[in-house]
């Protein structure tokens, strides 16, 4: 087999259809990076859960003077009714520790918090007491999974004002994940369609463009694989640079997003890392190699029969 051939015919049909290499180039870029955004976004929800699941907790809020709830009726909790929470939490087979935190302790927390409140604010903030505040319970989970047994057996009791789950607040968070991952993963999917119709309409203008050329090849006993190579060239030089396009996007995305901002200025989370961007582009560089290699295969079949 002849490369030099080979090569030759991939460089004249490179300049020959440089339009439609550049916008199956441009297809390609785009759908392989929302490609890689879509695992990247789905490689955050998993940090995301493992490194909040093993710190979600239930917060038991108890009766103070002033609670209005339906198992406040009597008032403020009292010893009896506190002996008997402390008594589910110390058997319940879901509660792995607990904590109790005083309304003096909730006060003072209160007060590193808005200690730097303004002096109009502070005023207002100076009229609230330790007793406006609830005692509460910190209730660590042995399975953060397993929660609604010993959730439900504290809401009902006496002397417990609410309580309080932590998923309650990470729930939007988890939902705008799930959101930007599967629209990023559904956009790349209409692209990726593009792109293998970009495909089969490069193969189809090349094979009509080399015409006599592969009509001479089959009158001299040419094989299809020869035939197809060129054309097969073409299209993975086009997927080549469409993914070192999408690696540079990711790449830039990641120390400009991820790095600068994200890992540098918040530590409510474990962010993604560049061992994750790398598994992520194993993902894109194989879905963009297939995406031209096997549409391009079929593609020739059909249209080099002279």
């Amino acid at each position: 087999m002849q490369l030099t051939y080979v090569f030759s015919e991939t460089r004249t049909g490179l300049r020959r259809n440089v339009s439609m290499t550049v916008a199956l180039v441009v297809t390609i870029f785009v759908s392989l990076t929302l490609v890689g955004m879509g695992f990247l976004l789905n490689t955050q929800a998993h940090k995301a859960e493992n490194y909040w699941g093993s710190k979600l907790q239930i917060t038991v809020y108890l009766c103070n003077a002033t609670t209005k709830a339906p198992h406040c009726a009597s008032g403020a909790v009292d010893d009896a009714q506190t002996a008997a929470i402390t008594q589910v939490l110390k058997t319940h087979p879901e509660v792995a520790s607990y904590q109790y935190q005083s309304q003096d302790q909730a006060f003072a927390v209160w007060k590193r918090i808005f200690i730097n409140q303004d002096t109009a604010e502070r005023a207002i903030y100076s009229i609230v007491k330790a007793s406006d505040l609830p005692a509460s319970y910190r209730v660590k989970l042995k399975n953060p999974n397993d929660f609604r047994g010993v959730e439900s057996a504290l809401a009902g009791m006496d002397g417990v004002a609410s309580v309080r789950d932590l998923r309650t607040v990470l729930r939007p968070i988890y939902l705008w994940m799930a959101v930007l991952k599967w629209g990023a993963i559904g956009i790349a999917a209409f692209l990726l369609i593009a792109g293998v119709l970009q495909v089969g309409n490069t193969i189809r203008l090349a094979a009509f463009a080399r015409r006599k050329e592969i009509g001479i090849m089959r009158l001299v006993g040419a094989s299809n694989l020869y035939i197809s190579l060129p054309f097969l060239m073409e299209t993975l030089v086009a997927a080549l640079i469409g993914i070192v396009l999408a690696a540079a996007a990711l790449g830039a995305f990641m120390w400009l997003v991820v790095y600068q901002h994200l890992r540098a200025n918040s530590h409510i989370v474990e962010w993604v890392d560049w061992h994750d961007t790398l598994v992520a582009l194993g993902w894109v560089a194989s879905i963009g190699v297939l995406l031209t290699v096997v549409p391009t295969l079929l593609m020739t079949r059909k249209y080099l029969k002279v």
